[in-house]
């Protein structure tokens, strides 16, 4: 059995995570939120599917970026300063999970 080293989930990445999951929270259920690290991106997704990703971030070179995919399904990035800058996402956040989540209507987060 082959050991993939090459991918390491670092704490900026985490804490990435929980920034969208943040964002999210007011829409969706948070626990319908997952992530997944591979070499080159870590994947935010919708119902731990990877057809439904909600960002890529990328954050191991030199500059780091946020990415989305258009309506033809083109991923576009977004070049960000820090963490942060996740902030300044936050209409790019709600339309992805808008255009990934078929079943919003029942699982609609419970103001509270």
């Amino acid at each position: 059995m082959k050991k993939d080293s090459a991918i390491v989930t670092t704490a900026e990445e985490l804490e990435a995570f929980y920034i969208v999951r943040a964002i999210l929270r007011s829409t969706v259920n948070g626990e319908r939120i997952y992530h997944r690290d591979a070499q080159t991106y870590f994947a935010i997704l919708l119902d731990d599917n990877n057809r439904k990703p909600l960002c890529r971030l990328y954050m191991n070179g030199q500059k780091k970026y946020i990415a989305f995919l258009d309506e033809a399904r083109k991923e576009v990035k977004h070049e960000i300063q820090s963490l942060n800058d996740i902030y300044n996402f936050t209409e790019h956040l709600q339309k992805s999970l808008a255009m990934m989540d078929t079943k919003s209507e029942s699982s609609k987060a419970v103001n509270g």
